[in-house]
């Protein structure tokens, strides 16, 4: 097997793959309205009930309907999941890494049209979907090699003691609930149900309501791939009719969950719940956002700071648990900073993702672009809007990238998570202060810190706290295997997707030890 690296980015300048992915669109529109339904066990499901997705650039097309499921449909699922696991648990790593090789070499072969997928469905530039369905491949890649290797482990890290032969194996857990998030309805989606089913778990998947479709695609390419019935369950539905339900199943082992932090919190404390006929305490992996920040020193390159503020802030409309949404800038270079902020921004094209020249896209739907809109009206009540502030009157749900600067360190716009493309602006008198207010937050997602000084980033390496901290670039776009991801505090349980110790998280360690 080849040695793990990162899918390359496509190049949308090359007129080629430019070409290949309009053909892709083309394609992917002549497909929306289509029905899509539950994959239980080998049973394929149609249901009138549904959950329709819409266009965010275009909130009148309809992308897709996907069958709903109800609660018994819900325990099916559960039931299905814990029957395959009784033979999955026990096929070899080294073969269950292969189904994950094989749909990676699949989604590799599809990337254009997953993106066209992605932007029709999410909402996402080009360049965003791409990424997007690039981690998806790196998930894939990275965690069937992290399989084997951990598989190989009970063999090389225990101590020998004379006339014993010990090893320690990790063992599957069993029936894991996966709720994943619609900002990366791909690659989270698929690299939190792949990490556990290469560990040897099952799972019944239950995909965000706003990108159901995506979900809907990439279960159908893995089962393509080979990937056994039941091994995967499908079963999109509401938080309230079967997300709870699943969560406080007696059979559920796990729960993987991405999303927001009221949410997180919720599953936390039901799956801490010990139902009626449950042997076991559940596992909760999570991660539920954050507030970022990047802190720039006075000496830094004031540039390239501003360059991976913008970025950081706005990319894919600031609809990233690691976006920037506060910049603490040195009081001796703040006004130019935020000065060039403001031009990069106002440079920014926004639209239709179609668009090849739209910089971004939407917000994912209704209740998003009401929850942004209303902290723009208090940013402006707290500070001073000085780049965007405004809905745009388009057929979608478009606002404008937006900078509030002057703004209290302990304000609302600067302790609560937004989700979209504002990023509020304060000044520090030091690095001392600089820190504190980067660290006065209730997350510890991700930073950055622009600086020169070597003395400066050897303290802030040691007292900014978060969990993925970068000096001197943008605190967006960790790479699967180069960057693990997670963070601290009300972020979540620091699980480092894509990093070695990741699928340690859906097994437990059995030792075996026999006298010779």
């Amino acid at each position: 097997m080849k040695p793990y690296s990162p899918e390359p980015l496509t190049d949308f300048s090359n007129p080629v793959e430019a070409a290949r992915l309009d053909e892709a669109l083309r394609s992917v529109e002549a497909q929306l309205g289509r029905h899509y339904p539950l994959r239980i066990g080998s049973a394929i499901l149609h249901r009138e009930a549904t959950i329709t997705s819409y266009n965010p650039s275009n909130k009148e097309e309809i992308i897709g309907k996907v069958s709903k499921a109800d609660r018994s449909l819900a325990d099916k699922a559960i039931r299905s999941a814990a029957g395959a696991y009784k033979t999955w648990s026990r096929v070899p790593a080294e073969q269950r890494s292969e189904y994950l090789l094989k749909a990676a070499a699949s989604l590799r072969k599809r990337k254009h049209e997953f993106n066209a997928w992605l932007m029709l469905e999410a909402g996402k530039s080009r360049v965003e979907a791409d990424a997007d369905t690039a981690e998806a491949i790196d998930f894939l890649e990275y965690y069937a090699r992290q399989m084997i290797e951990l598989a190989g482990r009970g063999r090389k890290e225990l101590v020998s003691i004379p006339q014993e032969h010990n090893e320690l194996h990790y063992i599957p857990l069993g029936v894991g609930v996966i709720i994943p998030p619609w900002n990366f309805p791909l690659a989270i989606m698929a690299g939190m149900t792949m990490a556990a089913v290469v560990a040897g778990n099952t799972v019944v998947l239950k995909p965000s309501s706003q990108t159901p479709v995506i979900a809907a695609k990439f279960v159908e390419l893995a089962a393509d791939s080979g990937l056994p019935p039941g091994v995967i369950n499908l079963v999109p539905g509401s938080g309230s009719e079967i997300g709870d339900y699943l969560v406080d199943h007696p059979q559920t082992r796990f729960v993987s969950f991405t999303g927001s932090r009221e949410v997180g919190i919720r599953i936390y404390e039901r799956s801490a719940k010990v139902a009626p006929g449950q042997i076991w305490l559940k596992r909760f992996v999570g991660e539920m956002g954050g507030k970022d920040c990047i802190l720039v020193d006075q000496d830094a390159d004031l540039e390239e700071a501003a360059r991976g503020i913008v970025a950081s802030a706005f990319g894919y409309s600031g609809q990233k648990c690691s976006a920037c949404s506060r910049a603490i800038i040195h009081q001796d270079v703040y006004d130019q900073v935020l000065s060039r902020c403001v031009e990069l921004t106002n440079e920014l094209k926004v639209g239709d993702v179609r668009d090849a020249s739209c910089y971004t896209g939407p917000v994912i739907d209704q209740a998003s672009f009401d929850k942004i809109m209303e902290y723009i009206e208090i940013g402006r009540q707290e500070g001073r809007i000085v780049a965007g502030g405004r809905a745009l009157t388009l057929p979608g749900y478009f606002i404008e990238p937006t900078i509030i600067a002057d703004a209290a360190p302990d304000s609302r716009i600067m302790q609560e998570e937004i989700f979209g493309p504002v990023v509020a602006f304060t000044a520090c008198s030091d690095l001392e202060q600089g820190l504190a207010i980067a660290n006065m937050t209730d997350y510890g997602l991700t930073g950055s810190f622009y600086s020169n000084n070597r003395e400066h980033i050897a303290r802030v390496k040691s007292e900014f706290h978060a969990g993925n901290l970068y000096i001197n670039r943008k605190c967006t776009g960790a790479i699967v295997g180069v960057h693990p991801f997670g963070g601290f505090n009300m972020s979540g349980t620091d699980s480092k997707a894509g990093g070695p110790d990741y699928l340690f998280l859906f097994t437990q360690p059995k030792l075996i030890s026999e006298l010779l």
